[in-house]
């Protein structure tokens, strides 16, 4: 009988803890350079924001920037790394959920998510897009990186079906721009897609 497979918290968990981090890198990607440099600074939502490199880069850039993670690890080594930038009075870090975050308010200008959203599903993943909706506010911007499969039925591990994707937020956003790409990390490799939405209303 095979062993039952972690879960999506415990593998996460352990890979903090490992430092076995293949996306910790000293800057955040080129997308999020170019918004930072872009956009006048206002107020940044960082889903699942990880060790805060796109924390930490937005508040230098002027930003005030709250960012969430369900890892405890992952808000500690931020912690530190916010810290040693020098960003904290811009900075606050939640240890919790993107699908149930009631202690924030928006309205929020920008909420960035690399990698974070792709891996959930069903109600957890409805409960983010909720929150998504609530927290920027109307004409805010809604950045999102995310690996895409084309069938719910297709297998491929932390990915989001196409056709959900586009449709968790089309009452609520419009898709600005759609920059399709593929993405390798270790031996994986997938389809992939930087999507930039405005907050309807």
């Amino acid at each position: 009988m095979s062993e039952p497979q972690p879960s999506r918290f415990a593998q996460l968990q352990r890979r903090y803890q490992e430092r076995n981090l293949p996306w910790d890198l000293p800057l955040p990607p080129p997308e999020i350079l170019t918004l930072a440099e872009e956009l006048p600074p206002g107020r940044a939502l960082d889903l699942g924001c990880g060790v805060g490199r796109t924390a930490i880069h937005l508040a230098a850039a002027g930003w005030t920037v709250d960012g969430v993670d369900f890892v405890p690890e992952a808000i500690q080594m931020a912690e530190e790394r916010v810290a040693l930038a020098g960003v904290g009075e811009r900075v606050r870090l939640f240890h919790a959920s993107v699908s149930e975050m009631p202690f924030l308010e928006g309205p929020y200008d920008l909420a960035v998510d690399i990698g974070c959203m792709h891996a959930l599903e069903g109600e957890e993943l409805r409960a983010y897009a909720r929150e998504v909706a609530r927290l920027v506010g109307h004409g805010g911007r809604y950045v999102l990186f995310a690996h895409l499969r084309e069938r719910a039925e297709d297998e491929v591990p932390v990915s989001i079906p196409r056709p959900i994707l586009l449709g968790l937020f089309s009452e609520t956003f419009q898709i600005e721009q759609l920059v399709e790409g593929s993405t390798e990390v270790a031996d994986n490799r997938w389809a992939s897609a930087w999507i930039y939405l405005r907050r309807l209303g």
